[in-house]
């Protein structure tokens, strides 16, 4: 069983080619720093989608809450734009839609790339169809999901799916920072040290962000994972 991650860039097409590059390799160096901390496989595609499955299925949930925030991290430059610039807010907004899924996969190979099965067609289907492109009116409700064949786990994270998707909505792209640095271990006097900045400002970003409450999301969906 794995938890398998895909992620869809919110407004890509409504970029410059210049923030399209630099989100492009932002996501690389993403899959980087997550292949190196939770040992998963993950895949860049077409610059602006991503894919991730994790053996280790639970870890799923901080590797899609560390996506999100990472994300969000990702400083475009909006005076640049004349056009389009309400599509491009969408983006500085919620950054990615994500959608997390736990199930089988019938063919997996990080040395091959190959990744096939149930997980990554529900990771898959549950973004699917919600692409801004060319979509002149955009209303965007949820950008966090989860699916599973597992009727009861999905029942029990849809919530906590939404309230998360809220906490990061509101979060700015530094409290994202603390917490893409948080769920890959480091302690606050590192994450202080890396960002530049004192250590009670990084625990006044992790309360401003409620961190509490990410960090037992967290938990509770390792937890449930490996009792299944």
């Amino acid at each position: 069983m794995y938890s398998v991650l895909s992620g869809d860039i919110i407004a890509s097409t409504s970029l410059s080619k210049a923030d399209k590059v630099l989100v492009e390799q932002n996501l690389v160096r993403l899959i980087d720093d997550l292949t190196r901390h939770f040992k998963l496989y993950g895949r860049v595609v077409k610059g602006d989608y991503l894919e991730c499955a994790t053996p280790i299925p639970e870890h799923g949930l901080a590797v899609a809450i560390a996506t999100k925030a990472f994300v969000k991290t990702i400083q475009i430059n909006d005076k640049a734009y004349t056009e389009n610039k309400s599509r491009v807010r969408l983006f500085q907004s919620y950054g990615i839609r994500v959608a997390l899924a736990y199930g089988e996969l019938s063919r997996f190979s990080a040395e091959d790339g190959v990744m096939d099965g149930e997980a990554i067609y529900l990771s898959g289907r549950a973004i699917s169809g919600l692409s801004t492109h060319d979509k002149e009116r955009v209303v965007i409700k949820n950008t966090l999901f989860f699916d599973s064949n597992d009727e009861k786990l999905a029942t029990h994270m849809a919530p906590i799916m939404s309230l998360l998707d809220v906490l990061l909505y509101k979060a700015t792209a530094r409290q994202c920072e603390v917490v893409y640095h948080k769920l890959l271990g480091k302690s606050e006097d590192e994450i202080a040290q890396l960002l530049g900045i004192n250590q009670s400002v990084v625990n006044q970003h992790s309360t401003s962000v409620g961190w509490n409450a990410i960090e037992q999301a967290v938990a509770y969906y390792h937890k449930t994972i490996s009792d299944l």
